[in-house]
């Protein structure tokens, strides 16, 4: 068993009313050298609760947690991995880091991504 850390990736469509909706989880593994973020936008259920969200642009940046995280050229993966769960006051945002224990961080990411977003 090895150490992981994980963030699950939520879009925040009104701070004021504290709604939340889980799409997408990043885990990283510095024995492995795993770092690795998916997404799953539920587009019906954000526009239940806000129906004026701009759907393409929260789209972007979920994007660009999956780039970020595919890139070699951005630098050591636990740098980029605490940049990506660093506190935010966007639509999108990164929720807690925690920590587990496991064999295989591919296979945790999926396991976390049916459990936390799907």
């Amino acid at each position: 068993m090895i150490v992981y850390e994980y963030a699950v990736i939520r879009v925040v469509p009104s701070i004021e009313r504290g709604e939340l909706v889980n799409v997408g989880v990043i885990v990283y593994c510095q024995p492995r050298d795993f770092l690795c973020a998916r997404v799953e936008l539920d587009e019906p259920r954000l526009r239940a609760l806000a129906g004026d969200l701009d759907l393409p642009q929260i789209r972007h940046a979920l994007t660009a947690y999956e780039m970020t995280c595919d890139d070699e050229n951005r630098g050591a993966l636990g740098a980029r991995f605490r940049w990506l769960t660093a506190p935010r006051s966007t639509v999108v945002q990164p929720g807690p880091v925690h920590a587990g224990l496991t064999p295989d961080p591919a296979a945790e990411l999926d396991r976390l991504m049916d459990r936390l977003v799907l």
